[in-house]
């Protein structure tokens, strides 16, 4: 039993490990509400596809039953990346009463597919070095104490927003609330990848009238924070005063990059030299 993260919506954004699995698979299950039908191209001819978007967890249940009863192979597809908001926990506790083995592939996660759209690096060098996966509260799921929007927003980072759409105006008023200026930039990705993608840039005040407009309010994320536009400063990764285990600093880099980053290391101020005792001989 494994479960295949099938990415944002692309078939060929599928890994090769997750297109093996889905190839040898005696019954692929997949939500049709979520997963682009490409991904079903890797299906054999004779294998049993089940749609979980028409299922509760006991009818999928029911199919892991008979998996483990006839020792068939079941490939579970979900959106994105399973590990994110993806309801396999619940799913793994089924398994291991069933004594089903399982594994999981990791997907391409639809905030990273937004962020290679819109050809952005969500954490530029001295802007943003944190990247908040979170949601609107007051949705299907409670949030736990301490997890709210207007919180994570006080960190002043790239927040990236999931099942958040249909209420922006709420979504809006909380980023602004934790401090995000009004001109943050943001980025609402609809479907990304998919053949109907829709990316829509705007500045945090026009968030909701934006979302609104386009009347979105499902299959989409948004993105927020001062490094969608920022160019910060060059990462230590390629600069040549930087030396890892393959590489070696330059002698002049190496000093530049040692000022920049602690100036007052890397020119200190002269000690106040201590007068001489009286009869003691210069140093």
């Amino acid at each position: 039993m494994t479960f295949v993260g099938a990415g944002p919506g692309a078939a060929d954004l599928l890994t090769l490990r997750g297109a093996r699995v889905i190839s040898q698979a005696d019954v692929v299950i997949w939500a049709s509400s979520l997963v682009h039908p490409d991904v079903l191209t890797h299906a054999r001819g004779d294998a049993e596809i089940v749609d979980s978007a028409e299922l509760p967890l006991e009818g999928v249940r029911d199919v892991y039953r008979r998996a483990a009863r006839d020792g068939l192979a079941v490939a579970r597809v979900h959106s994105g990346d399973p590990a994110l908001w993806g309801a396999i926990q619940e799913q793994l506790a089924v398994c291991a009463t069933l004594g089903l083995a399982t594994a999981i592939v990791p997907g391409v996660s639809s905030f990273t597919a937004a962020a290679a759209s819109v050809q952005r690096e969500l954490t530029i060098p001295e802007v943003a070095q944190s990247v908040i996966l979170t949601r609107l509260g007051g949705g299907k799921t409670p949030m736990p104490a301490g997890e709210d929007i207007a919180g994570f927003a006080r960190h002043g980072t790239t927040m990236a927003l999931f099942l958040s759409a249909a209420r922006s105006g709420q979504l809006q008023d909380e980023l602004t609330d934790g401090g995000y200026p009004p001109e943050t930039p943001c980025v609402v990705a609809y479907r990304v990848s998919w053949p109907d993608e829709l990316i829509v840039r705007c500045a945090l005040a026009d968030l909701a009238a934006t979302v609104r407009a386009h009347k979105l309010w499902k299959h989409t994320l948004v993105l927020v924070g001062p490094a969608l536009a920022a160019d910060g400063t060059r990462s230590h990764l390629y600069h040549p005063g930087h030396f890892h285990g393959f590489r070696r600093a330059e002698r002049a880099a190496r000093m530049a990059l040692r000022a920049h980053d602690h100036p007052l290391e890397a020119s200190p101020e002269p000690s106040p030299e201590r007068p001489r005792e009286a009869g003691e001989p210069p140093a």
